[in-house]
């Protein structure tokens, strides 16, 4: 159960005390308890709802992908939902009852691997999907193949990250690649490569060559999309920096930069020059990748001989993440 919930529960079961019973010490205590769930209760009826309107818009926008584009063309994407546009090309069959069908092993392993609302929210995200597909009515905008295959792998990457945002997937692929990295040793990457590999190899044959390619390029603009909407245009990078001069890099990152600084105690290694004993100051801060190319010029300014490395930062929280306001 939640832990929110469970104290609310645990606050409505408890017998009332009677007036008599309540003390000075007790009663601020008794209100601070019973605001501190209440706000804890808004917070997370305001964070679901945010997360509903997310899976709704995704669902809309991966059904306008789909219909208007990707459908009337005969095109398909990589996944779960490329086999059931594939099965439905071939078979003629229902593609909202194929999206269903295919992703229910994939919700089975949700359930397993990750959680209960995870499950709930993808099982709400895939029926809204197949609805969606079975009875909204979408024009169809366009028949110029390069243009299906950008904008429509394009809408769906979109549906498909913000479905993935408000906590759900309409698309088990990713549930399988975790599964399947744990059991096999691959990464996740290398599990939905593989697997796509193998779609569209099926979609050059059964299909056509031709259709095959534009299949592949609406995968890439929907897989493009998909990260740009998870980790949006300030992508975080980590940047660990080791100078004699780190004094005066720290102030620049601060100052100018005007983003957050730990510093690390370290210890000297073998370099160049060869051994050197000694302590040292080392830099970590986190930057946008729009920032990047700033802090190498400035860093290039103080100290030309500085060790930086940069690395990819998925997902960040707390701290000083916010860019300072410098006056």
């Amino acid at each position: 159960m939640n832990p929110i919930f469970q104290q609310i529960m645990i606050q409505a079961v408890k017998p009332a005390k009677k007036q008599g019973d309540f003390n000075r010490k007790d009663e601020p205590q008794t209100n601070y308890q019973r605001a501190k769930v209440y706000y804890h209760f808004k917070a997370l009826i305001k964070k679901e709802f945010i997360n509903v309107c997310l899976i709704t818009l995704g669902i809309f926008s991966a059904g306008f992908g789909l219909k208007s584009f990707l459908l009337p063309n005969n095109f398909i994407d990589g996944g779960v939902t490329g086999i059931s546009l594939l099965l439905s090309a071939i078979t003629g069959f229902t593609l909202p009852v194929l999206i269903v069908l295919l992703n229910i092993p994939f919700i089975i392993i949700g359930f397993n691997q990750i959680g209960k609302i995870f499950t709930l929210k993808t099982i709400v995200a895939i029926i809204g999907l197949a609805t969606c597909l079975a009875f909204a009515n979408y024009p169809v905008l366009t028949a110029d193949k390069l243009l299906v295959s950008v904008f429509g792998g394009f809408f769906l990457g979109a549906g498909i990250g913000l479905a993935m945002r408000g906590g759900g997937v309409i698309d088990g692929t990713e549930v399988m690649a975790i599964y399947f990295s744990k059991k096999t040793g691959l990464t996740i990457g290398d599990v939905i490569l593989i697997f796509n590999i193998i779609i569209f190899s099926f979609a050059a044959w059964l299909l056509s060559l031709e259709t095959a390619l534009y299949s592949i390029l609406a995968y890439l603009a929907a897989s493009k999309t998909v990260d740009f909407i998870l980790d949006g245009i300030e992508e975080h990078t980590g940047v660990t920096i080791i100078s004699a001069k780190n004094e005066e890099i720290r102030k620049m990152i601060t100052e100018v930069l005007g983003r957050g600084v730990t510093v690390y105690k370290g210890s000297r290694g073998f370099g160049k020059t060869g051994y050197k004993p000694g302590e040292i100051d080392i830099l970590y801060s986190v930057i946008t990748r729009l920032e990047v190319t700033k802090l190498t010029i400035e860093i290039e300014k103080i100290d030309a001989a500085a060790f930086v490395v940069m690395s990819r930062i998925k997902d960040t929280k707390g701290g000083m993440i916010k860019k300072r306001k410098l006056h």
